[in-house]
């Protein structure tokens, strides 16, 4: 398996590009979130990879981030979403886009991505619900900081539901400290 290509950008051609390792050039497909980080042609790239061998082609897919290729190795385990679904999945919303979307359960934010339907992103909500929203805590979009991060964390121990929880800490002020952001947030939950 190729995990990682290291080299010279050749061309970009959405969403392809042809790396060259030292003399040999590499097709990958990336997403669109890579593709518009990557350096300029004849400037050095490094891309996390993952390899697709078919009966009738050997496929490589590039992404910036391990956490990007982890994602997509997710979801093209999912039952009815190939590698051309998975990529337009990540370029339509950022891994912590995706997982607070399966967090709060939002099948609306998955239905604007070209391709998806409603039954696809539900279904999608419900395979990935236990394998990326578990660690919501490290979630960029759904805690900005540490302090936000052990309230959340605080308010799952006392047995509140993932959207709850995200729906309470959603309007912290800025800079709490835990205690004050966990009782802000249980002040928040009991108007609810």
């Amino acid at each position: 398996m190729i995990g990682r290509l290291s080299g010279i950008l050749l061309e970009k051609n959405p969403p392809q590009l042809l790396v060259d390792c030292n003399g040999v050039g590499y097709e990958v497909d990336v997403p669109m979130s890579t593709f518009y980080n990557l350096p300029h042609t004849g400037e050095k790239v490094v891309l996390f990879t993952h390899l697709t061998v078919r009966e009738d082609a050997h496929l490589l897919f590039g992404f910036g981030s391990a956490s990007e290729r982890a994602l997509f190795r997710q979801l093209i385990k999912i039952s009815g979403i190939g590698a051309r679904t998975a990529l337009a999945i990540l370029s339509g919303m950022t891994v912590a886009d995706l997982a607070q979307a399966v967090t709060l359960q939002e099948s609306g934010r998955l239905i604007k991505v070209p391709g998806i339907g409603k039954k696809t992103a539900e279904r999608l909500l419900l395979e990935l619900k236990g394998k990326l929203g578990a660690d919501i805590g490290a979630v960029a979009g759904g805690a900005r900081d540490e302090a936000q991060s052990d309230v959340l964390n605080a308010l799952l121990a006392l047995g509140y539901s993932d959207k709850e929880a995200l729906a309470a800490i959603k309007n912290l002020p800025a800079g709490s400290s835990v205690s004050d952001g966990i009782k802000f947030a249980l002040k928040a939950l009991s108007k609810s």
